[in-house]
């Protein structure tokens, strides 16, 4: 499993707006794309600003591929994305994971 992460930041109100297109715009096309697992948009207010990090987690590097194009490192983010946010990567970083699940309790 590969984890995708990209940062940036915005407003709260622009955080509120990115999550909107998040929901609405980008996660209708992961789902619609083979080897996407899940995301996590992560946020947290910070120095009065909101800082953003999104988790994508994918089967392989090919279907990053899929999503990303030639180069997986360049971030993918829309003109609607970019206007709602302060700040953005340009680039992603890649990490291949080892998922551990808990035990359920009583197992």
């Amino acid at each position: 499993m590969i984890v995708r992460i990209w940062l940036a930041t915005a407003t709260a109100e622009g955080a509120k707006r990115y999550r909107q297109h998040f929901e609405g715009n980008v996660l209708p096309e992961l789902k619609s794309l083979a080897g996407f697992l899940k995301a996590y948009l992560l946020t947290r207010q910070h120095d009065g600003v909101v800082e953003i990090e999104v988790h994508t987690l994918w089967q392989s590097l090919e279907a990053i591929r899929a999503f990303a194009g030639p180069d997986p490192e360049s971030a993918v983010v829309e003109p609607q994305a970019q206007a709602v946010l302060t700040s953005y990567d340009r680039t992603v970083t890649h990490f291949a994971a080892i998922e551990y699940l808990a035990h359920p309790k009583g197992a």
